[in-house]
């Protein structure tokens, strides 16, 4: 599978089929807490990267087994509604699978463009983040694409909250020392009040980040900033997703690549079909394999086909 991922156990969530429909590690923002690795596409500009069709056609091969999930989730290692295809691929998942619920996890950064939020309005949860309200600790952590500003991210999020009927868990994700001083708590407070999400989730550092001086924040003080929000409806959520199968990243996928690796090249997509794995995982895995001097990586003209060899 190069699209659908999982399913993984969230906490929040439950089970959860995954889907990624950006390139690898093409996003608007280039976030300094990204557990995928730095943005190597940096964008603002909404198209369909990856061709609505070709997602269908995996999730009807997953779907149409009838899997006990909770959830299908729009996730990955970008921002999915940066694919202009979004709202066919949901359109489909509610006329042909209607028991599934479906959740898109944003970084608010399109949800000032009416047509997006239009994409995405079928959906049952929408999960948008919103890390910081000046520009100065917005510009540190999120390192956006140009063009992308949080003014615009925040009044896009206070239009979807009047335009959508679904649920709204608002994600703000702590790095202690950046945006957790009172002044930035504050902003973020005040935010939140405008937005009106049905819940506000506070987060933290659970799996190494793009920049190593990202460090999790203690429970007490994440206890102390949940106290800061109430009584807005406020939780510190668990830990990152679960894998319930070997299709989310683990260390075995690095034995299982390096089993394969040959002294002819196979793109990370080849290797990515091959295995049933997602390219993204692939393209980690066999960064660590490179690390340690046992594989070696050919750059493409986008990661997907990028070419690994032994």
């Amino acid at each position: 599978m190069k699209y659908v991922f999982g399913p993984v156990k969230s906490r929040r969530l439950g089970v959860s089929l995954g889907i990624d429909i950006i390139p690898y590690k093409l996003c608007s923002f280039n976030c300094v807490y990204c557990e995928c690795g730095a943005t190597t596409h940096l964008t603002a500009e909404v198209k369909e990267y990856i061709p609505a069709d070709d997602i269908i056609r995996e999730l009807d091969s997953v779907l149409s087994g009838s899997p006990e999930l909770d959830v299908v989730t729009f996730s990955g290692s970008g921002e999915p509604t940066l694919n202009s295809g979004i709202g066919k691929i949901i359109n489909h998942l509610k006329t042909h699978y209607p028991r599934y619920k479906i959740a898109v996890l944003t970084n608010s950064t399109t949800m000032h463009i009416p047509e997006v939020r239009r994409s995405i309005i079928q959906a049952d949860l929408i999960v948008p983040s919103l890390d910081a309200v000046s520009v100065d600790v917005f510009s540190r952590i999120m390192k956006p694409a140009p063009g992308v500003n949080v003014h615009d991210i925040i009044e896009g999020l206070i239009s979807l909250r009047s335009e959508y009927k679904g649920e709204i868990c608002l994600e703000i994700f702590i790095i202690e020392g950046i945006n957790d001083t009172s002044d930035e708590l504050k902003l973020l407070r005040g935010a939140a009040e405008k937005i009106a999400p049905d819940e506000i989730h506070l987060n933290s550092l659970d799996r190494p980040g793009t920049e190593k001086w990202v460090k999790p924040v203690s429970p007490e003080r994440m206890l102390e900033i949940k106290k800061f929000f109430e009584p807005l409806p406020v939780k510190i959520i668990g830990k990152a997703s679960v894998p319930v199968t070997l299709s989310a990243y683990n260390s075995e996928l690095e034995n299982a690549l390096l089993a394969n690796l040959t002294a002819e090249p196979v793109t990370a997509g080849d290797f990515a079909e091959k295995m049933g794995e997602r390219v993204v995982d692939i393209i980690r895995a066999a960064e660590k394999l490179a690390e340690r001097g046992e594989a070696g990586i050919i750059p493409g003209d986008n990661p997907g086909i990028c070419r690994i060899i032994k």
